[in-house]
């Protein structure tokens, strides 16, 4: 079988096609590249404002979701209405329910700055107006007629007293009663010493005219009371006359307004039934509900305010905790005791968003405890309450605020991968009711003139903004090489745009290490040779292990029953290949194939699948009218670590053929891939870096034209190998073959055919499904001799 050409190993771009010479050419990418289903979605969610149509931004990290999400959100948010202010007032009625105040845009701080203003002007009306001639005049009026009225009664009542002969007598307890001798008041031994009847009729006269002194003092006390109604109306009308001008000034500019003038109304009885606190000159008086200071109820929070800066927030929130959502109530500390009030309550993400966009990491809502539960409740309720589900763990006050909801009205989105999407879709039946759109994001592109022009002027938009050096049209060349490369596919470029971004920085730096002006192919080259130098300390830890055989892997000859197998080792975005030695034992036995990986617990679902599969095969192939009489095992020889993946059963099934066959394998092939039950080949990851990865080993060895790799022909497409590596195979010192099933495999391995059945179901003698057959079969006549035995 002849390996593949060099020109079928990688797939390059031609500088020349792209049709510029550096990137100062190209006009920048104002759109996204190849994401026109995914801008689709978008714009279905932004559109449809009835409840649910929130969004889900389905795609892997770094595949640019997060900024083509913001991108779309900011330009349709430029065209929106901006969102009303929203303030936290004193509600006068109910001291712990602070009021939610709806204001138009922009004027939450006015008002807020009006009322701290008012506070003053107040103190300064308000005194002035009780501390006025006229004022003082007019009470002292209200009381000098009480008075007056005061005492003309007792001067009646002391009249009537002494022409009955007693006398009113005021002392420091109050008024009394005593009968009078020779103008004075009698003593009361003088009192005791009357005849009895004598004494008998002055009491009958001092009770009457008691009598009469009651009715008296409670006309007095009602006319005190309506005296102190007096001066209270006074104060009000005083108060009222002091304040009014102030309050009518903020209402003109609050006209239209009718719940803002509602509280500010609410602001100036509350004003006028307690002027006496703006009164105060030592120290300013305490609320008695709180302990804060008395001027502090009528301040306003102006929670959110929007400036006009073009259109409806669109809000990014980093850390995604109940208590960021929604807000926090802060507290302050007073005599060893945590206090608050409505100044101290402080916004959160869904406040800011409020009326425009919000946008979350999926992961990292579901990171913090309660966050999911609270964003759905917010937005079940169409609300944001301050009472989150966190709320009983947090700390012990004196003091406690229900600030009144504030209604909501956003539109959430939340970006993450499909692993995610599909857990919270299966998990929570409430999930798919409020996030009732998906934007599934391109992982790969289609690689053509189109697309390559597209990443081309990608490339160009970075290098502007980040104020790079121009990148020539061979160095954008190889940054498409190697998009293509991390697609996985060469007919494919890669959506990870921030990988390549970074690339393109990386490369600008070693252009500038070289003192260049503009960034060249090489620089790219430096640049992905440092990634790989970066990431190399495993895979160098392993290349030394097997040169100091330490880790058996031989290069070079024929061995029965042992392959060298490749895996691929992912190190977060990086990745690296490397043999394994594969080996199979075989003998008589009742069809029973052990997996010794998946017998120590080292062998994943999948890799016990792959064997699962061989032996299938072995079945169908070799034993189909007689029963399967083999004993075998496979192991990966000095393996420490699980095994997981399929991609190895190809290099399974050809090191038992070899051992059930008796022909050796070549040990300078390794070969990946995996196999269905009727031997066809199929196509397995990582092929590039398993590929390179015993290229590494063979080239530190020493190349001798005779090694290679043996890869599925459906991973043809997929190949993008590094140059090096091209250049060898170009010379004929390594080679890549493209097999599409197992008897290509094991004719290459073996180097003796595989064989097919004629027409009477017989192999060609000599062949290696005939040695396999023949073996099983002997092995199925030596059980059958024992058990007659």
């Amino acid at each position: 079988m002849t390996a593949l050409p060099a020109t079928a190993l990688r797939l390059c771009c031609d500088p020349e096609r792209l049709a510029f010479t550096t990137t100062a050419e190209l006009q920048p990418l104002t759109g996204f590249i190849g994401q026109d289903r995914a801008l689709e979605a978008i714009g279905l969610a932004i559109d449809i404002r009835h409840r649910g149509y929130n969004l889900f931004a389905i795609g892997p990290a770094g595949s640019g979701k997060s900024a083509l999400v913001l991108d779309a959100l900011r330009r349709r948010a430029r065209r929106d209405p901006l969102p009303d202010d929203w303030c936290y007032v004193h509600d006068f009625s109910h001291p712990h329910h602070p009021r939610a105040l709806r204001l138009p845009p922009g004027q939450g701080p006015g008002l807020a700055r009006d009322m701290e203003r008012l506070v003053r002007d107040l103190q300064r009306a308000l005194r002035r107006a009780f501390e006025s001639d006229d004022y003082r005049n007019r009470a002292r009026a209200i009381e000098h007629g009480l008075e007056q009225r005061r005492e003309r009664a007792f001067e009646k009542i002391g009249q009537r007293a002494r022409a009955r002969g007693v006398a009113l007598l005021r002392t420091q307890e109050g008024l009394s009663l005593a009968p009078l001798q020779e103008g004075k008041a009698m003593a009361p031994e003088a009192f005791a010493a009357l005849e009895p009847e004598q004494r008998a009729s002055i009491e009958t006269e001092i009770e009457q005219l008691r009598e009469a002194l009651h009715a008296v003092m409670d006309q007095v006390a009602r006319w005190k009371r309506h005296s102190e109604e007096e001066i209270d109306r006074l104060n009000s009308d005083q108060a009222r006359g002091a304040v009014r001008h102030l309050f009518e000034e903020i209402e003109r500019r609050h006209h239209g307004q009718p719940d803002t003038l509602a509280y500010l109304h609410a602001v100036e009885d509350d004003v006028i039934a307690h002027f006496d606190q703006f009164l105060v000159t030592d120290e300013e008086p305490q609320s008695p509900q709180d302990g804060t200071p008395w001027m502090h109820r009528y301040r306003v929070n102006p929670l959110l305010s929007h400036q006009d800066d073009g259109g409806a927030p669109v809000v990014q929130c980093d850390l995604p905790s109940p208590r960021e959502l929604v807000g926090r109530i802060e507290h302050r500390a007073v005599l060893g005791a945590l206090e608050t009030d409505f100044t101290m309550i402080r916004p959160g993400a869904l406040h800011r968003a409020n009326g425009g966009y919000l946008v979350i990491e999926a992961r990292k809502l579901l990171a913090q405890p309660l966050a999911w539960e609270t964003l759905k409740r917010a937005l079940h309720n169409d609300e944001i309450r301050f009472d989150s589900p966190e709320d009983g763990n947090g700390p012990l006050t004196t003091v406690s605020l229900e600030p009144e909801p504030i209604p909501l009205r956003v539109k959430v989105v939340l970006l993450g991968e499909h692993m995610l999407y599909a857990l919270l879709a299966e998990a929570d039946p409430e999930f798919e009711e409020l996030f009732k759109v998906s934007a599934e994001f391109e992982e790969r592109l289609p690689r053509d003139p189109e697309h390559e022009h597209a990443l081309a002027r990608l490339v160009a938009t970075w290098v502007r903004d980040s104020r790079l050096r121009h990148f020539s049209s061979a160095a954008v060349a190889r940054v498409i090489e190697h998009s293509a490369r991390l697609a996985g596919d060469r007919e494919h470029l890669s959506g990870q745009m921030r990988v390549l971004a970074d690339l393109v920085h990386e490369a600008d730096h070693h252009a500038g290490v070289r003192g260049t002006e503009r960034v060249e192919a090489e620089d790219v080259e430096r640049a992905l040779a440092a990634r790989r130098r970066r990431c190399d300390r495993i895979s160098r830890r392993i290349q030394e292990a097997i040169l100091e055989d330490t880790l058996r892997i031989a290069t070079t000859g024929r061995l029965p029953g042992q392959v060298n197998g490749l895996a691929v080792v992912e190190l977060g975005a990086s990745g690296f290949g490397h043999p394994v030695r594969i080996s199979a034992s075989a003998r008589a036995g009742e069809g029973e194939l052990i997996d010794i990986e998946r017998e120590v617990a080292l062998g994943g679902p999948l890799h016990s699948k792959g064997v699962l599969i061989l032996s299938g095969f072995l079945a169908g192939r070799y034993a189909r009218h007689q029963p399967l009489s083999l004993a075998a095992s496979l192991v990966f020889e000095q393996s420490h670590g699980p095994v997981d993946g399929d991609s190895a059963s190809a290099a399974e099934l050809c090191a038992l053929l070899s051992a059930l066959s008796g022909l050796a394998l070549r040990q300078s092939l390794a070969i990946t891939g995996a196999i269905d039950q009727h031997g066809a080949i199929q196509a397995i990851g990582g092929v590039n870096e398993k590929i390179e990865g015993f290229f590494a080993l063979c080239r530190a060895r020493g190349l001798d034209g005779e090694q290679g790799v043996l890869i599925p022909t459906a991973n043809v497409r997929t190949l993008m190998l590094s140059s090096e590596l091209v250049a060898a195979v170009a010379a004929g010192e390594f080679h890549v073959h493209a097999v599409a099933d197992i008897d290509a495999a094991i004719a290459l391995l073996t180097g003796t055919p595989a064989g097919e059945r004629d027409g009477e179901g017989h192999y060609p003698e000599g062949s290696v499904n005939q040695r396999v057959e023949q073996t099983l079969i002997e092995h199925a006549r030596a059980i059958a001799a024992a058990r007659r035995d």
